[in-house]
């Protein structure tokens, strides 16, 4: 290999340090030119650099880059400082932080929602100020959701927590005009706080119970039984820790915030919080509880398998999550509690693992969050288009709207029968892996099959609500007024919309890959 191709180690961190760059270089742009109205160029900015941030993330997800099986060290272009920190995985910073497949795996998700929002936000945010400074956040909060998919300490865990989560609460108040946006934004900021608190008293409590902060040094502490004699304090630790996890991936009982949110904040910022947001809290979970805690040793210490709390979560926070859904009239909120529904979902990746394994399952869920980040996205998109064009905010504003729209309401049709989880969209085989996980998770635990039973039930009552949509924009009559002029056709909002709904039909005959690098990033982190 020649040495014009060989990188250091801290370059596997590349779609995140792109993120990061960008949101400096639009800092740089503002700064030369703050009364500057180009908004194009503004735009335009921060979607190629999340586009160099995805194409980064998918050219090392192709060459192996992180996988298992690759020699540590000398892994691919990078020359690793620590052959003996693993096979595959490339850590960095003294194991700080740590690039694999799974890592890559979500960088993808949020450079992807990322590159959408950015793009669709062009349109919608037209007129407003702050232009620069919106974009900035965004980006960095992706870098914050991207440092957190290879965080793996708990002290990383927590900063690249803080980093996503100050700008998100900034994004969604940024309408400082819209009484909505605001007390959202501070409703989203004072129950973050709290749960910040709450996590960070569990990482302290994880440290008095082992003396180690890093993931793996605390399994190896519990695993010599340094952590015996502290198994009430671990136990608490660990308990606390899955709270914070919760208010993260907006799972029950640390949901209510996210309907507030969501429904307050810039359509195109609900979009990226209820997708790419989620996928970042998510990928730590599944970091903490596999690296960290393993799963036979603590049970022996604390007397109780955690996976019976991913048990209760997953079933309560998908049930409430789509019950409530059902009974909403805004079309915002009814997605803002899918959303919650949704986490419930990939929490049974957690749910399912059992001594032996898990790959299936925990591949499952990664697969639903990925087809989710296009989905769920494309639906706050299409609330997007719609406030863009002043249309009301209730199913029966929605009414007809196909008349003026065909496209954008033929995609919004794309994306409410995949979170439905119907064929032949991308939702169905994420949901049909992640049942087959649960299936096969029962072998070993039957509480599994209640999982299971969970997750088609709640699935079939999601139709109901999804194909209310459906139904109000392509088959009732069209609400008076309805002939107005809609003010022309956004095109940022528009390309968005069209290109996630494709890829949400796409992702099915195209699954194949997407399992593949799923289940064995999941094998490699459960070794």
């Amino acid at each position: 290999m020649s040495d014009a191709f060989v990188l250091p180690e801290w370059a596997a961190l590349a779609p995140a340090l792109v993120l990061a760059t960008t949101a400096l270089l639009l800092f740089v742009y503002d700064s030369i030119s703050p009364k500057s109205t180009n908004r194009a160029a503004i735009a335009s900015i921060a979607a190629a650099g999340a586009l160099v941030s995805l194409a980064t993330a998918v050219w090392f997800i192709l060459a192996g880059t992180g996988a298992e099986g690759v020699d540590a060290g000398y892994d691919l272009w990078f020359v690793v400082d620590e052959p003996g920190a693993g096979e595959g995985a490339i850590s960095v910073f003294g194991g700080q932080l740590i690039v694999d497949q799974m890592a890559l795996f979500f960088m993808v998700v949020v450079s992807v929602v990322t590159a959408l929002v950015a793009i669709s936000s062009y349109d919608y945010m037209a007129g407003h100020a702050y232009q620069a400074e919106y974009y900035s956040l965004l980006l960095l909060a992706a870098t914050g959701m991207s440092t957190m998919a290879a965080a793996n300490s708990l002290v990383t865990i927590f900063i690249a927590l803080e980093l996503a989560s100050l700008p998100s609460y900034a994004l969604v108040a940024i309408l400082k005009d819209n009484r909505g946006s605001v007390e959202a934004g501070l409703k989203y900021f004072l129950i973050g706080a709290l749960s910040s608190a709450i996590f960070v008293y569990g990482i302290s409590l994880v440290y008095g119970a082992t003396g180690h902060l890093q993931l793996e040094s605390i399994a190896e502490t519990i695993e010599a039984g340094g952590a015996d004699a502290y198994g009430g304090i671990l136990g608490l630790g660990i308990l606390m820790l899955i709270g914070g996890f919760a208010f993260k991936t907006a799972s029950v009982p640390f949901h209510f915030w996210a309907p507030e949110a969501y429904e307050g904040a810039p359509a195109p910022i609900a979009a990226f919080l209820s997708s790419a947001s989620k996928a970042a809290g998510f990928v730590i979970l599944f970091r903490v509880f596999t690296t960290a805690f393993p799963l036979e040793v603590t049970t022996d210490v604390i007397g109780l398998e955690w996976t019976h709390a991913f048990i209760i979560l997953a079933i309560v926070t998908m049930t409430v999550g789509n019950f409530a859904a059902a009974t909403q009239q805004n079309v915002k909120r009814m997605l803002a509690y899918s959303s919650v529904g949704h986490a419930g979902y990939a929490m049974i990746g957690l749910a399912g693992l059992t001594v032996d394994g898990g790959e299936l399952v925990l591949g499952a869920a990664m697969m639903h969050l990925l087809v989710y980040g296009f989905m769920n996205t494309g639906a706050f998109l299409f609330v997007a288009l719609a406030e863009y064009w002043g249309v009301g905010r209730t199913f029966e504003d929605y009414r007809g709207l196909a008349s003026r729209a065909p496209i954008a309401c033929a995609a919004v049709a794309v994306f409410m029968f995949s979170l439905a989880g119907i064929p032949p969209f991308g939702g169905f085989w994420s949901k049909y892996f992640l049942f087959l996980g649960s299936i096969e998770a029962a072998a070993t635990n039957s509480a599994m099959l209640v999982v299971a039973a969970a997750l088609v039930i709640n699935s079939a009552l999601s139709l109901y609500y999804y194909s209310r949509l459906v139904k109000a924009v392509w088959i009732d009559d069209p609400v008076t007024g309805f002939d107005r002029d809609f003010g022309g056709t956004p095109t940022g909002l528009y390309t968005a919309i069209v290109f996630a709904a494709i890829m949400t039909v796409v992702l099915l005959p195209g699954f194949g890959p997407v399992a593949d690098v799923a289940i064995d990033a999941a094998s490699a982190i459960l070794v």
